[in-house]
């Protein structure tokens, strides 16, 4: 009862700093991230020495060399997270956009765009959420309460300083951003209760965190997605092309959604393709899980199960399936896809034709790299999830996924 007061005591909080944050002028709202992004970078030393402790239990709590790497802040990628709240502060304002018509009754209509009021975020060890999510928010109006996951709490807590502390500097209630510093499974559950404080809940995470999310939360649900990705290699592609582009979706960062889990490779390429690729993810130690035709290509490889081919690895491990035909590779993504992104490698445009429309992803890339899917590369500025979903808002959720519409109607004593 104790933790269900105090989160209970935090949204009520959070609610009532919405309504501050929701009437500041857009001018007052990028002034405020401005000070963000200055005061993040003028912490820069403190935030490092606040992840610092969370590498060195994350280390302790044997957590892979993958997951360590989306876990650590350094000044380039402190810098960075500085430099993106830079350019949210640059986009347009999500919540200067009106469409005015009249009836014939002569009532002037006005629909405007609105915040959704209180964002609740459940994420898990990816202390670059906390600022992302947070001036997403406050850029678009929003207040937001976190609860990060425990492997990143000294970073959540020491950014969430920070910011709070530049609300307060900028005239604004801190209470717009909030952390629940308890991380237990208790504090998420308490959090998917706050119906009538917390106008709508995002998940970040694999996909047990966002099951359980969707399942049990009484707060509605913004599902953002597990990355159970694939990308396809087609009869006559071109293989360097093929392999440059496997090598970028799978290796440059295994640990993120958007990294290809499996590779389906057409038959007649996978002679040429498979070795090559092997070769050069050597240096990755990236480990081969594989059909029963690509085993016989990549002797001691291990087999592929039917779980692995359902699997979002997060790490240096690599599905591998063989198949004949784009018809063969599209069944495939259907019974395992996580609707996130897929690759299709092809000469055929017919084929890339069919793979775009037979497969119901939220994004889905011809000739180039997976890693794509990023609010930040899409032109987003930053995003506060990838929603794999398809009511409001579907793949990366920029400013204008967190907001919503209302109308006002201006008459002259107008009756029905």
């Amino acid at each position: 009862m104790e933790l269900f007061e105090t989160i209970k005591q935090l949204c009520q909080g959070a609610r009532r700093a919405s309504y501050s944050i929701a009437l500041a002028s857009e001018s007052e709202r990028n002034e405020l991230l401005k000070k963000i992004a200055e005061d993040i970078k003028t912490s820069c030393d403190g935030i490092i020495e606040a992840n610092a402790i969370d590498l060195k239990n994350a280390k302790e709590n044997g957590i892979s060399d993958a997951m360590l790497d989306r876990l650590m802040l350094n000044k380039d990628r402190i810098y960075a997270i500085s430099d993106a709240i830079i350019q949210i502060v640059n986009l347009p304002d999500p919540l200067n956009d009106s469409v005015h018509f009249t009836r014939p009754n002569g009532l002037k209509i006005e629909k405007r765009r609105v915040p959704l009021g209180v964002i609740g975020m459940i994420y898990e060890a990816r202390p670059n959420v906390t600022p992302d999510a947070s001036v997403l928010c406050l850029k678009s109006g929003n207040a937001v309460v976190l609860r990060g996951g425990k492997e990143a709490i000294f970073s959540n807590r020491k950014i969430v300083e920070v910011i709070r502390a530049s609300l307060k500097s900028c005239g604004f209630d801190e209470n717009c951003v909030c952390l629940i510093e308890d991380t237990t499974r208790e504090s998420a559950n308490v959090l998917m209760s706050m119906r009538g404080y917390i106008d709508v809940l995002i998940p970040r995470g694999g996909k047990g965190l966002i099951k359980n999310v969707v399942e049990n939360s009484s707060v509605p649900v913004i599902e953002t997605g597990a990355g159970n990705c694939h990308l396809y290699v087609d009869e006559g592609a071109d293989i360097d092309l093929a392999l440059k582009v496997a090598l970028n979706a799978k290796c440059s960062r295994p640990s993120v959604c958007n990294a290809i889990e499996t590779i389906l490779v057409n038959k007649s390429e996978a002679e040429e393709f498979l070795p090559k690729f092997f070769e050069i993810t050597r240096r990755y130690n990236l480990e081969f899980r594989g059909c029963e035709k690509s085993c016989q290509i990549l002797k001691g490889i291990t087999p592929a199960t039917d779980e692995d081919y359902n699997t979002e690895y997060d790490d240096y491990i690599v599905s591998i399936k063989v198949v004949d035909d784009v018809f063969e590779a599209v069944e495939h993504i259907r019974k395992y896809s996580t609707a996130h992104s897929e690759a299709i490698i092809t000469r055929n445009e017919k084929n890339a034709d069919y793979f775009v429309k037979a497969i119901d992803s939220c994004a889905l890339y011809v000739n180039a790299s997976t890693r794509f899917t990023d609010g930040g590369e899409f032109g987003l500025g930053a995003e506060i999830g990838i929603s794999t979903q398809k009511l409001h808002v579907r793949g990366p959720m920029g400013l204008s996924a967190l907001t919503s519409e209302k109308y006002v109607i201006k008459g002259n004593g107008q009756i029905r």
